[in-house]
């Protein structure tokens, strides 16, 4: 049996418990891109996504020492990034804004009416993704964005796993419901 391969993860924490600020900059390098993704896909805005990215990482810095050993970070920092994005839900519902204009997908070489149409396919994935209620709007993006397993969705949670493929069951029933036109 081959020795399991080092977790940078781990030891980049390891190292920011001990004081090695850089750990910061090695676990960023690795981890904003995702973060951004999965905080754009929750929030429909990139500048909220880039300032709750930058908090969840702050918040990793000044935490670090709450790090349970044998935990794996990715999922202990999209636990913060999920109750940061639902604070922000909570906000928004208090003081509402408009967004000006949407990020649109980026897409290969096609004619305008494809292009066309792609766009508007995406724009009503999107909107009906953050159409969903936020318990079932995280199991999607954690599943299908991030590539989180149900264990790692249910430990990110705070659910069982069981209770993960019942939201992704409910999550999926209502998006074939909204997305019943694209889906024809």
């Amino acid at each position: 049996m081959t020795p399991a391969a080092p977790d940078p993860d781990g030891s980049d924490l390891l190292a920011l418990q001990g004081g090695e600020r850089r750990a910061l900059d090695r676990l960023m390098a690795r981890w904003e891109r995702p973060l951004r993704g999965f905080l754009y896909r929750w929030t429909q805005n990139e500048a909220d996504a880039a300032d709750l990215a930058q908090e969840t990482f702050v918040r990793v810095y000044r935490h670090c020492g709450r790090f349970r050993p044998g935990a794996t970070f990715s999922t202990w920092m999209f636990q913060i990034a999920l109750n940061l994005a639902r604070d922000h839900d909570r906000r928004r519902k208090r003081r509402p804004t408009v967004a000006l204009a949407l990020v649109p997908e980026a897409g290969g070489e096609a004619t305008p009416k494809s292009a066309l149409a792609d766009q508007e396919r995406a724009a009503a994935v999107r909107a009906a993704i953050a159409g969903l209620p936020a318990d079932l709007r995280e199991a999607v993006l954690l599943f299908e964005y991030e590539d989180k397993s149900h264990a790692e969705i249910a430990a990110i949670a705070g659910v069982t796993p069981k209770a993960v493929e019942t939201r992704l069951y409910r999550a999926r029933a209502q998006l074939r419901q909204v997305l019943k036109r694209w889906l024809e």
